[in-house]
């Protein structure tokens, strides 16, 4: 298992999420020095038919040139990408399906480091 990869218990604990609530998953990508920005692009296209199958949505893609608050060094991470999936089962069935494994194989080609966290929603007035 590579630190790109869930291991099982990631992926049990995602699947035992609530079945009917969204999942919005925030990805801190950390390219690799050599060709991993182009390579991650071309997973970029290549994945929007498998986003689309399942219902998922991209609400944003950027980098962090400025730091406003914080020590003002440079975050770990390249790219910051939020996406949103209609349920955990709709992500779980577009990972586990063979085509999309193709597809990952340029994710893997791209990245030194992936985070990849699935957020709840909660309320502040509660």
């Amino acid at each position: 298992m590579s630190a790109l990869e869930p291991t099982p218990e990631q992926f049990a604990a995602l699947a035992a999420r609530p079945p009917d609530a969204p999942v919005v998953m925030v990805n801190l990508l950390t390219f690799k020095v050599d060709g991993g920005r182009e390579n991650y692009v071309r997973y970029a296209r290549a994945v929007v038919p498998h986003l689309q199958r399942v219902g998922a949505t991209v609400h944003y893609a950027g980098t962090a040139p400025t730091v406003v608050i914080g020590n003002g060094e440079r975050p770990g991470w390249d790219v910051i990408l939020i996406a949103e999936y209609p349920t955990p089962q709709a992500f779980i069935d577009m990972v586990s399906d063979p085509d999309y494994a193709k597809v990952h194989e340029l994710r893997v080609a791209a990245l030194r480091h992936g985070d990849l966290i699935a957020t709840s929603t909660w309320s502040m007035t509660e």
